[in-house]
């Protein structure tokens, strides 16, 4: 089979709900990959930073396939010797007394929902039915029907409905939008990114979540962080909250927990919060099964032992310094905090920023465009200095090829 048979046999079977770039990926390690015909690529999108660790990072697939070879799934029926490991492990690891886990960062996303409004409604007080939690436009949470009824974009939203109600939403980075919300006595919780990626590597104003943490606690609203995406190391700190020294009261967690080789999410919280759920009213069949125990444990310890958030700091620095000095009258702007960056791309004689990763592609880079005019760059955290100038050589040789 050559690549387009690949890509003709998942159009006809596949449902068509992704719009992949014409590459057909057959085996990756560290920040490569190799298509079916062995074309070796840099990975900058990292499966939208589900791989920070590098593809199949040795130590989490060991411990991936040691587990599997002894225990693969109990259900939440039963205690299993794996779990109360993990758990143990991964609330000290980010200093919380408990955790929920699940698989999915949208599983996530919705433990954290249903949590803020059991919370509003047996602590708080907010009457029944009536709590009431802020968003953010252009924000990205998943694509279930709750949380997509929440969104501002039309193609996750139009022909959905109806809707779930209960969401207030904000323009991003608007404190007095939030004070605005917030004077209302049935707000139960406020559920923010700390950089907007799937919007564009929105990066919000210096103080913008401090302030906005701030706020909540005087109203007694919980801030729920959305650190799928942004979290274990991206930004150039475990959590991008930790740049302004945010403790979210609600913390989700998913993609990198595992490293990419399992699906794993976490949501995290105090006692006060989390002891809110009871047995019967939350779970998973699949959530905290001994195979993503192990895995989380194994990928949470590849962060802290190869210091992924200082090397994503240290490296994130040089790639916008040097993409800010490429000449090119399609590049707007550059914008990004760690190894989580983005460039806004203006067309130019008709070609887009679909043009140019199509264009990176056959040059040896592999990256996505989000919402049509902007390129999102993430490669994984394991990346050495010297693959980051190869990877930018490419880059710039491309947008030469467009002037």
């Amino acid at each position: 089979m050559n690549v387009q048979d690949y890509i003709n046999r998942e159009n006809k079977y596949g449902a068509h709900n992704y719009h992949p770039l014409p590459v057909v990926l057959d085996r990756g390690e560290g920040v490569f990959v190799w298509d079916v015909e062995g074309t070796r690529y840099f990975d900058f999108l990292s499966a939208y930073s589900a791989v920070n660790q590098g593809h199949c990072h040795p130590k989490i697939i060991n411990a991936m396939t040691e587990q599997a070879k002894q225990l693969t799934l109990t259900s939440r029926a039963f205690f299993c010797s794996q779990l109360g490991e993990y758990e143990e492990f991964i609330t000290k690891y980010f200093g919380y007394d408990k955790v929920l886990p699940m698989n999915t960062g949208a599983e996530g996303d919705e433990t954290a929902l249903k949590l803020c409004r059991k919370w509003a409604y047996t602590k708080k007080g907010i009457p029944e039915n009536k709590a009431k939690i802020i968003v953010c436009a252009e924000n990205f949470h998943g694509r279930t029907i709750t949380i997509i009824s929440m969104s501002t974009d039309p193609d996750a939203k139009k022909d959905f409905g109806p809707y779930t109600p209960g969401f207030v939403t904000i323009p991003y980075n608007d404190l007095p939008a939030l004070e605005k919300e917030l004077e209302d006595p049935n707000v139960a919780g406020f559920l923010v990114e700390p950089i907007q990626g799937e919007a564009g590597v929105h990066v919000p104003d210096e103080g913008y979540l401090k302030k906005a943490w701030e706020m909540c606690k005087a109203k007694n609203v919980l801030l729920i962080a959305d650190e799928v995406q942004t979290g274990i190391a991206r930004t150039g700190k475990l959590l991008a909250c930790d740049h302004e020294g945010v403790r979210p009261d609600i913390l989700i967690l998913g993609k990198a927990l595992s490293g990419g080789v399992y699906p794993v999410s976490a949501v995290l919280a105090d006692d006060d919060i989390m002891l809110t759920i009871k047995p019967g009213e939350h779970g998973s069949t699949f959530g905290g099964n001994p195979v993503a125990a192990k895995v989380a444990i194994a990928a949470l310890e590849v962060v802290r032992d190869e210091k992924l958030a200082e090397n994503a700091e240290r490296l994130g620095t040089i790639f916008r310094k040097e993409f800010s000095g490429i000449q090119s009258d399609m590049i707007s702007l550059v914008r990004g905090k760690g190894l989580l960056n983005a460039v806004v791309i203006e067309p130019k004689n008709g070609k887009t920023a679909w043009d140019v990763c199509l264009a990176m592609k056959e040059n040896g880079l592999i990256a996505k465009p989000t919402h049509d005019h902007i390129i999102r760059f993430a490669p994984p955290l394991v990346i050495t200095e010297e693959q980051l100038m190869e990877a930018i050589h490419i880059i710039k040789q491309t947008f030469k090829e467009f002037e």
